[in-house]
């Protein structure tokens, strides 16, 4: 049995330099990511997904992984995993060439999400994404493969349980140690969140599932206790509510890594997260941005001083 599925801890793995920085129109220098990085570590942040090998034209506030996980390299006391996201053949080359042992590939069960974020029909990007999860494990990487809008779409609407689970099975097969449920649209609810879960732990006991949650509906944190009763036991944050997808209409944030340390705090469940630091490296991030960003826990810890 591994550490993340003891009942009493969960992973959280941060996402803010990647989900949470690729939708920010202002761009951040790599020292600006070197001392969001330290932050993170020092607050007790075991995995870090901290970039993209993505397109820059589409995606600027990624232009700059290679260089910022050759620094970190020199950096990740404390940190378990450094991971980063890829999503075609010339993504995994890169991250190939700067040392990446762990990365998550994410394809789009929407058709219609797909061809907007990866320029491929959903059939055709999940043939291929399968095919470079072969070559990556084949190389020696660990892989998650993630399923982007699982739990609907605001292009298309509803998707397909079966779709999800025929993908699950698809990129199982291929090689893939873990499978990331995400609800880039915000669109689940905790029914439909216990239900797909269930389902996907029943179909693949020996596979590790996380879940990826945006909290555009206010359903975020619900979901993720939904998720955890279901047996889920990583999930995705990024701090203070950062995040969003730039190919999906009114795109917010992921569930604030504070805000789940919190609830699970709250339930006397262990995530290693120091709470104070963590809302702390929230009051680093509103400074750089000039504003105020969504979570809940760092506004409860001012007024309580």
């Amino acid at each position: 049995m591994t550490k993340t599925d003891n009942i009493a801890a969960v992973l959280l793995e941060d996402e803010t330099l990647r989900d949470g920085l690729q939708v920010e129109s202002r761009i951040f220098s790599l020292e600006e990511k070197l001392e969001i990085f330290r932050q993170l570590a020092k607050a007790g942040i075991r995995r870090i997904q901290v970039g993209s090998f993505v397109n820059p034209k589409k995606v600027p506030q990624m232009a700059d992984t290679e260089d910022f996980i050759r620094e970190i390299r020199l950096q990740t006391n404390g940190i378990d995993l450094i991971s980063a996201l890829i999503l075609n053949d010339k993504g995994l080359e890169r991250a190939l060439e700067c040392g990446v042992r762990h990365v998550s590939m994410s394809v789009s069960i929407s058709n219609t999400h797909s061809l907007k974020n990866a320029g491929k029909p959903a059939a055709e990007a999940l043939q291929g994404m399968a095919g470079l999860i072969r070559q990556a494990t084949e190389a020696g990487m660990a892989v998650r493969a993630g399923l982007q809008c699982s739990f609907g779409c605001v292009y298309e609407g509803a998707i397909a349980e079966q779709a999800v689970l025929d993908a699950v099975a698809k990129l199982a097969s291929a090689g893939a140690a873990e499978v990331n449920l995400a609800d880039t649209t915000g669109m689940g609810n905790p029914l439909a969140i216990g239900r797909m879960v269930s389902q996907v732990k029943s179909a693949h006991p020996g596979l590790l599932t996380s879940l990826h949650l945006h909290d555009t509906r206010g359903l975020g944190l619900a979901n993720m206790f939904v998720g955890y009763q279901a047996g889920v036991r990583t999930f995705d944050v990024c701090t203070g509510g950062l995040g969003g997808c730039p190919f999906v209409k009114g795109a917010a944030g992921n569930v604030p890594t504070e805000d789940a340390v919190q609830m699970f705090a709250s339930m006397g469940v262990e995530t290693g997260i120091d709470l104070k630091k963590i809302c702390a490296t929230v009051g680093a991030l509103e400074t750089m941005l000039g504003r105020k960003l969504p979570g809940r826990m760092k506004t409860v810890l001012e007024a309580e001083q």
